[in-house]
């Protein structure tokens, strides 16, 4: 493959490559030497449930693998307990090392859907971290000035507005520059709002003698809601564990605002078919409905198959389009006669924690036999062959035993 295309194939879906010329001049290196480059992305493991907003730098991460090059994962074990600070006001909660190890389990069985195994490396901090000692520790930190940490945008608006901002928490960046030494990164992926932490990696690199890394920022994948990027926290996300039910029809909901948003970083399609699309969409010949389901085929099969997309597409057409329940559902097998509502919803999958489904319960979004229910303090009598929904999506029927 030429050169040009190879870079096309990288700049596609890519919102900035810092410095362009530098990641040319790699690429040119690779192929005359044989030798690969390391393309970085390190995930801190603070929880598992992966959305496919955070898939956007690793699928940009496999089109480096489909050329031939090496994908490293950085497990965060280290970082992971202190919390990325980056857009936060407050400090994040400390995860013990258990935690970590688990949820780094479950991530990486999410992130395999995308990437390659067998041109995927695997490293935990821990391989260089544990071996540090304070004298080390301060050697490290007298690489950066304070100044060049406060320019660090969530830094220095928590401290302008007198929020708290901990010392530990200025080690991250500097932490997280250190992975790219330790595994000689060429490239480092991550979105937009990790430019501060990628270029420190590239800055202590030029200090530490090595080799830059090149920095390639994605854009970010907007939220469900057509508002915010794509999180847990904003509740409008597509998780990698959902259904392809539950994806397809999280895709239905997104405003035809953002459709192009996602054909661009959520789907494997080629630039040329998304510019067809785009045309079709401003001259307003076909209904949005359409294209938006094209692009819910698209992502379910991406993460499932193309059987799959289209049983979620029926399912989509006779529960939603039609407004039925549908004919499979769940069975969730009960011996009490009476049980608090919030345990149900737990108990039976429905949500994942008891913040949840209050959370659900109070946005009227959870209803029995097809009457809301809005008081998160009910105990249920339980009946054979109640119809639970809790969303647009999710159904069960009680079994009583």
């Amino acid at each position: 493959m030429k050169l040009e295309k190879i870079l096309s194939v990288i700049k596609n879906g890519v919102e900035e490559i810092i410095p362009e010329k530098e990641l040319l001049e790699k690429l040119k290196k690779s192929e005359k030497s044989g030798k690969p480059l390391r393309i970085k992305y390190g995930i801190d493991p603070t929880g598992y449930d992966v959305h496919i907003g955070h898939l956007v730098p690793i699928r940009k991460m496999r089109d480096f693998q489909d050329l031939g090059h090496i994908g490293v994962i950085i497990i965060g074990d280290f970082t992971a307990q202190i919390g990325d600070p980056t857009g936060r006001d407050e400090t994040r909660k400390h995860l013990s090392s258990d935690d970590v190890k688990q949820n780094a389990e479950k991530y990486m069985e999410q992130m395999y859907k995308i990437l390659d195994p067998d041109k995927t490396e695997v490293r935990w901090q821990s391989e260089w971290f544990k071996k540090m000692n304070l004298e080390s520790v301060i050697n490290l930190m007298s690489k950066f000035t304070l100044a060049q940490f406060m320019a660090h945008e969530t830094f220095r608006k928590r401290y302008e507005n007198g929020l708290p901002l901990s010392l530990h928490e200025l080690l991250y960046p500097l932490l997280q520059a250190y992975d790219s030494v330790a595994i000689d990164a060429d490239v480092e992926l991550g979105a937009t709002e990790q430019k501060f932490n990628i270029l420190a990696g590239r800055e202590l690199q030029k200090i530490m003698r090595k080799e830059e890394q090149i920095a390639v920022l994605s854009p970010i994948l907007i939220g469900t809601d057509g508002k915010e990027k794509m999180s847990k926290s904003f509740n409008n996300y597509i998780a990698i564990f959902d259904s392809p039910e539950e994806k397809y029809g999280k895709v239905m909901s997104i405003p035809d605002s953002i459709i192009l948003n996602y054909f661009k970083l959520a789907t494997k399609m080629h630039p040329n078919e998304i510019k067809k699309i785009e045309n079709v969409l401003k001259s307003k010949k076909e209904n949005p409905k359409n294209i938006k389901m094209q692009l819910a085929r698209e992502i379910v099969t991406l993460y499932h198959n193309k059987d799959a997309a289209i049983k979620a597409e029926t399912h989509f057409q006779k529960v939603f389009a039609q407004k039925e329940i549908p004919d499979e559902m769940p069975i969730f097998e009960i011996e009490e006669d009476e049980i608090w509502i919030v345990k149900l919803l737990v108990d039976a999958n429905l949500v994942k924690t008891n913040n949840e489904a209050r959370r659900m319960i109070n946005q009227n979004a959870v209803s029995i036999n097809g009457n809301r229910i809005n008081d998160i303090n009910l105990n249920l009598k339980i009946e054979n062959g109640i119809i639970v929904k809790v969303g647009k999506r999710r159904f069960c029927k009680i079994k009583k035993t």
